[in-house]
């Protein structure tokens, strides 16, 4: 079942290349999501039956490459359900696209200006990439994958064939390219804190090996792995290249790059760490991540207040989340599982705006928040969710994402970090006081009507993932249910 979770959208991805017709290349990715989304239905199945048998998740198979335990099942249904709305969002927006040709060259906002070949096939072997990161068992094959998703995202990003998005194309492979480079300095030196174990870069035997690992060579690799991981997962100050490649890219890609792209990178992140932990350094690992976390918190508050771009600040908002995650990585215990629980919940929630914010900008023909008033009477339906996934992701409940929160805080005042906890809550607070002011200046302000400005029909397609992934948060912060509440568990003793 592992393999054919990786082949199904590898070939799925080869055979668009070489299919005809933009309805059938559609069909194909549609299709290939479904399968995916049923596969790993299949493996979730398998797994919560065998921990209802057994009493505990089945561990994976020594010396395999790929296999499957609880953190990367998790990261893997997160990534299929994201890819399965977003390609049901692709269709719908690529078809807009087509009935729309137009170009507003000051936005950037370009139409029918790409071809949907290299689109849908770039599309699916990312998922297929990040399948393979997720199912790796052996450091050397999930570096080797993580750096695959940068050369096959590239593409996407560059869509529009606009001067904006050729820059942040660049800038996306330049400041990766160079954080993967340092990655694989940390396998480097963590293949040769190992030599004694003789587990080279084999998780499991890393793991069973702990204890003859070299404690100062383990620090460097964790140092490397994490600047580079920490580069491609948008931990301040290594984000650089983020804002401007989801600011840039469509929305169904800037959506996949938030909500599960950011994740694969945290993945690496989690792999090292619980390699440090059995050996001892919990403490060390989980101090560098809180420090970043945090900073990555302060910076995303900082920068979103003064941002005039309604993309660029939801790409902000992942920074300020990928900070919080690492913040709950870092303090250990249930922080862990907070954590967990925040990167599923922000990214289904980072999606469905990423997808509102295509109608958005469907409906305005701009990107600047300053141009957009009063949404709620040219478009409301996409002004309820645009309001909707702003309560979302700022915590308020019921929310997924304020359930994680409130984890990782307990957890910080449980373990007396109170100048940590203080931080987090100030910070937060200005977070949410500055998204607030552009969402409901967005939402219900004065709109003046532009010469020649029609009516704008507001297409379900687009909108109906966004829905469908709000309405899974909102249930999360109500009610988590017992399979996913063991999967998150599970994945938190992975760590």
């Amino acid at each position: 079942m592992i393999k054919a979770l990786m082949l199904l959208p590898l070939a799925a991805g080869l055979l668009s290349f070489l299919v005809r017709g933009d309805l059938a290349r559609r069909s194909l990715l549609l299709w290939t999501a479904r399968g995916h989304a049923l596969l790993t239905a299949l493996l979730l199945y398998t797994f919560v039956s065998a921990r209802s048998a057994l009493g505990s998740f089945p561990p994976p198979v020594p010396g395999e490459w790929f296999a499957y335990d609880a953190l990367g099942l998790l990261f893997l249904c997160t990534t299929s359900a994201l890819f399965l709305g977003a390609a049901h969002y692709a269709v719908a927006y690529l078809a807009s696209e087509k009935r729309n040709p137009g170009e507003d060259a000051e936005d950037g906002f370009i139409f029918n200006n790409a071809p949907e070949t290299v689109f849908t096939g770039c599309l699916l072997l990312f998922l297929a990439a990040m399948t393979a990161v997720t199912a790796s068992r052996h450091l050397g094959l999930l570096w080797a994958f993580v750096e695959a998703t940068t050369l096959l995202s590239a593409p996407l990003i560059y869509f529009h064939r606009h001067k904006r998005s050729l820059e942040a194309t660049w800038k996306y492979l330049l400041i990766c390219s160079v954080g993967i480079a340092l990655a694989l300095m940390g396998n480097l030196f963590l293949g040769a804190a190992g030599l004694k174990s003789g587990a080279g870069l084999d998780l499991g035997g890393l793991l069973a090996g702990a204890d003859l690992l070299d404690k100062p060579l383990l620090k460097a690799a964790f140092l490397f792995l994490f600047v580079g991981y920490g580069t491609k997962m948008g931990l301040a100050p290594f984000h650089t290249w983020l804002p401007d490649a989801h600011s840039e890219a469509p929305a169904v890609v800037s959506a996949l790059l938030s909500g599960a792209l950011l994740n694969c990178a945290f993945l690496g992140i989690l792999r090292a760490g619980s390699v440090c932990s059995a050996a001892g350094l919990a403490d060390f690992s989980g101090g560098i991540l809180v420090l970043f976390g945090l900073f990555s918190l302060v910076t995303a508050a900082l920068f979103m207040l003064g941002q005039r771009d309604y993309k660029r600040l939801l790409a902000y908002s992942s920074i300020e989340h990928m900070g919080i995650l690492a913040i709950g990585a870092g303090l250990g215990g249930g922080a862990v599982y907070g954590a967990l629980l925040g990167a599923v919940s922000h990214s289904l929630v980072k999606a469905g705006l990423f997808f509102t914010s295509g109608v958005v900008l469907a409906a305005e023909k701009t990107k600047r928040i300053a141009d957009v008033r009063g949404l709620w009477r040219r478009a409301p339906r996409t002004a309820v969710l645009w309001l909707g996934g702003f309560f979302l992701i700022t915590g308020l409940p019921p929310s997924g994402i304020f359930l994680s929160k409130f984890v990782i805080l307990r957890e910080a005042l449980a373990g007396r970090h109170y100048l940590l906890a203080g931080v987090f809550l100030v910070f937060l607070a200005l977070l949410f006081a500055g998204m607030a002011k552009v969402f409901i200046s967005m939402t219900f302000g004065e709109h003046e009507a532009r010469p020649g400005e029609k009516a704008f029909k507001e297409p379900s397609g687009m909108l109906l993932p966004a829905a469908v992934f709000f309405a899974c948060v909102m249930f999360i912060g109500l009610f988590i249910p017992d399979w996913l509440h063991r999967l998150l568990e599970g994945a938190a003793l992975n760590i």
